[in-house]
């Protein structure tokens, strides 16, 4: 096993790590910005050290900092978490250049599954299904890009190659706009992302958004555990998740979980990742994957009762997969919803001291979460501040418990969208499962579509 590993990130997930290592006996490295001294993983792991300042620019994005932090303390690999740098291939490449161990894939293997357009040529190499599309970047020539348009029919939507997080990305309805906005969405792609290029797909209309969790060695040994459902998103941000996904075609299901195993040992992948499809009418379509451990991964380790930290960190020392498919039994439902420091009613991020806090319990429930009575939450990071997450023997039980967990949990002196998530585990909709990725925009009044 791993000896000392160098946790690069903060909040849940560098807690969620630290108590994985501490597991297995491994030593610990925290590394913080100025502002996030009062870290609760600072003070349980072995050894922490400062960045820089508050800006993540120039802490939890700084690379010399991070692997001179390594250095020091003398780790010997190093976790991304979620965010940041996790799915950054240049990270990835200098980790393993300095002599340490990446906790995750390979560079190479980052950099074809982060540019969309390779991804997808990867997928439909290894059968894994994909959306109809322009089958690699949409020309500039005007008529080529025309004819695309009309054999894929319309409405299209136009992505950057190397978007992300909602960002990049244009619905076309009729054929008179396409060439307007393949011209604004590479212009944009460029400035944002660096990278112009630009790709077509068939656009979905009411699609559900339903992710595979996968786990391979890169020695040839791949496993699945499951499948997600995470439609209820608000501006292409997930919310809430489940697992397994509801009304699912099975035949479709199994299909789909050959061909994500398959691929991860086609690829050569290494660690932890998810693949995301967009699922209608019976059918998959690849769409983008996560070479990283997820935010939401908690649901799947319920169902599975596989720890998929601990599993990346021993994948990491290089060693085979703990289990095999046949191991991996799915049982019960889970569900987790994503605390956020955050106004419910417009969604504006309330950072601030944390008066009291008291978390949720029962049977069924887990909270990942580095509050604490009297912590201040900074404004210069992402709003998430837990995970609360319910198992239950069905979806109906671990609906109750997330209910009654909702209805215990307490986080006083801030704004959270706790009451949104209380609304929305007794809406008649979701209740009865399987909504779209529209659903909760159009509950919330935002619908464009």
């Amino acid at each position: 096993m791993l000896e000392k590993v160098l946790i690069a990130n903060r909040g849940e997930i560098a807690l969620r790590v630290l108590r994985a290592c501490k597991e297995l006996g491994i030593k610990t490295v925290a590394v913080h910005s100025t502002a996030d001294r009062e870290l609760m993983h600072l003070a349980l792991a072995d050894e922490s050290v400062c960045i820089g300042p508050a800006s993540g620019a120039l802490s939890y994005l700084n690379i010399p900092a991070i692997i001179s932090a390594a250095e020091v303390t003398g780790a010997t690999a190093i976790h991304p978490g979620y965010g940041f740098l996790a799915e950054n291939a240049d990270f990835a490449e200098q980790v393993e250049n300095s002599g340490f161990a990446f906790i995750g894939p390979t560079a190479a293997t980052i950099r074809l599954m982060g540019d969309k357009v390779s991804a997808k040529d990867a997928m439909k190499r290894a059968g894994v299904p994909v959306v109809p599309g322009s089958d690699g970047p949409l020309p500039e020539d005007e008529e080529t890009a025309l004819a695309i348009a009309r054999e894929v029919g319309y409405p299209v939507i136009i992505k950057a190659a190397g978007g992300g997080g909602g960002r990049g990305m244009r619905v076309v309805h009729k054929e008179e706009d396409l060439i307007k906005s393949a011209k604004l969405t590479r212009s944009e792609a460029g400035s944002v992302f660096g990278n112009p290029m630009v790709y077509l797909e068939k656009f979905l209309g009411n699609p559900r958004h339903v992710e595979v969790q996968v786990l391979s060695d890169g020695q040839g040994n791949a496993i699945h555990l499951g499948d997600r459902d995470c439609s209820l998103q608000r501006r292409h941000q997930k919310v809430l998740e489940e697992a397994p996904a509801p009304f699912i075609n099975e035949q479709s299901r199994a299909e789909v979980f050959k061909r994500c195993v398959d691929a991860c040992i086609e690829i050569g992948y290494r660690g932890a990742g998810t693949f995301e499809f967009l699922y209608e009418d019976g059918n998959f379509y690849f769409i983008e994957m996560n070479t990283r451990v997820q935010v939401e991964h908690p649901v799947s380790e319920m169902v599975t009762g596989i720890d998929i930290v601990k599993e990346m960190l021993s994948i990491a020392a290089g060693n085979k997969l703990s289990f095999t498919q046949e191991d991996v039994v799915i049982r019960g439902h889970a569900l987790e919803c994503r605390i956020n420091a955050e106004d419910p009613d417009n969604f504006m991020p309330c950072p601030g001291k944390v008066k009291h806090f008291h978390a949720p319990g029962g049977n069924g429930v887990r909270v990942d979460s580095h509050l604490y009575s009297g912590y201040t939450v900074p404004p210069h990071y992402d709003s998430l501040i837990g995970k609360l997450i319910t198992y239950g023997a069905t979806r109906d039980e671990a609906l109750a418990r997330m209910r009654n967990a909702l209805d215990e949990i307490v986080v006083d002196g801030i704004k959270t969208n706790v009451p949104l998530h209380r609304d929305l585990v007794r809406d008649k909709g979701f209740c009865k499962g399987g909504v779209n990725i529209h659903y909760l925009e159009k509950k919330l009044g935002m619908d464009k579509h």
